[in-house]
């Protein structure tokens, strides 16, 4: 399985950007996806997930009301809608994916990741 992230790029506070992860070798159908963030020196960060029939959805609390996680099973795509973006918001971030209904939170419970996406918010 792979996963390839992009999308990212450099945008003003208060702007949006959408992030893509595809995935491939293998069936999109049950895996659940998520996006985590990172900047050096820290850890990485849970932003958003969503399970594999996209019932269910979860946030990290610095984006909730700001982001929406969604996914197309035809184009095998998760998507990062980022609205309203802050400076914190600056990250590498990532994609991931879990076989199975797990902890959509937990970096451990992932079973692929993507290389990740730069994205840099200016003031």
């Amino acid at each position: 399985v792979q996963l390839q992230a992009s999308g990212g790029g450099l945008v003003q506070a208060g702007g949006s950007l959408r992030l893509s992860c595809v995935i491939s070798g293998r069936s999109f159908r049950g895996y659940g996806m998520g996006w985590f963030r990172q900047n050096p020196g820290k850890g990485r960060e849970f932003v958003a997930g969503i399970t594999w029939s996209g019932g269910f959805t979860e946030y990290g609390d610095s984006v909730k009301g700001r982001f929406t996680i969604s996914r197309d099973s035809a184009k095998n795509t998760v998507y990062l809608q980022m609205d309203n973006l802050k400076r914190e918001d600056t990250a590498r971030y990532y994609c991931a994916a879990q076989l199975g209904v797990r902890d959509l939170q937990q970096m451990h419970e992932y079973d692929f990741w993507g290389q990740g996406t730069l994205v840099t918010v200016s003031s």
